[in-house]
């Protein structure tokens, strides 16, 4: 597989459908070796490998600059809080388990609010579904989910009067995400003599490529 061949659009197809339940990689492997890439393809195909192995390293590192940045701001705190929850439920997985937890919570305590909360059936005509599984949390479709959390952050942002502030701290945390992304080096070889907690799917899509 050449990575430099996998479009943007196929790499956010990916991590919308992976399991980002996984834990970080390790600080050693995150941070083992860095070279400058010597072209174009090089830098492409590197970005995109990198992006996607390391997404949950990068994800926490996103999160801890923004935090730095709102010390101060408790309200910009919840609203970052609420924007990182509401671009969460864009990824298949995460929703998923958020609504089967959340049913199962409520079920505790009124097993029938549980059983509304419980998705529609998609029908099946000839063993396939008659259309495309749409994503639902707690009973209602994604999409309200996100439209709610969005704008309640939207509005906390504006009332914490922290908008260029989150601006400042994501363009270093998007910056600092693509500098490592261009620059890290990943062998499948050291995968596979140290690591034994990486997903088979992980190993598949990378060890096709074999060095990034």
């Amino acid at each position: 597989m050449d990575w430099g061949n996998v479009t943007a659009e196929d790499l956010v197809d990916a991590l919308r459908e992976v399991d980002w339940s996984s834990p970080p990689r390790p600080l050693p492997e995150f941070f083992s070796r860095f070279t400058v890439p010597r072209s174009y393809a090089k830098w492409n195909s590197r970005l995109k490998c990198n992006l996607y192995y390391y997404r949950t390293n990068y994800f926490i590192m996103i999160v801890i600059i923004l935090g730095l940045g709102f010390l101060r701001r408790p309200v910009a705190i919840l609203a970052a809080m609420l924007t990182a929850l509401s671009i969460a439920f864009l990824n298949d997985s995460f929703a998923g388990t958020f609504s089967e937890k959340a049913t199962r919570t409520v079920r505790q305590f009124s097993p029938h609010l549980a059983a509304k909360m419980r998705p529609p059936l998609t029908p099946v005509i000839r063993g396939r579904p008659s259309a495309k599984r749409t994503i639902h949390i707690c009973g209602r479709p994604r999409w309200v989910f996100v439209f709610i959390f969005s704008s309640v952050s939207f509005i906390l942002w504006y009332v914490s009067c922290s908008l260029l502030t989150v601006l400042w701290a994501l363009a270093i945390a998007l910056l600092a995400t693509i500098l490592h992304a261009n620059h890290i080096v990943f062998s499948i070889l050291a995968c596979n003599e140290g690591r034994n907690d990486v997903k088979l799917v992980d190993l598949v899509i990378i060890k096709l490529h074999g060095w990034c």
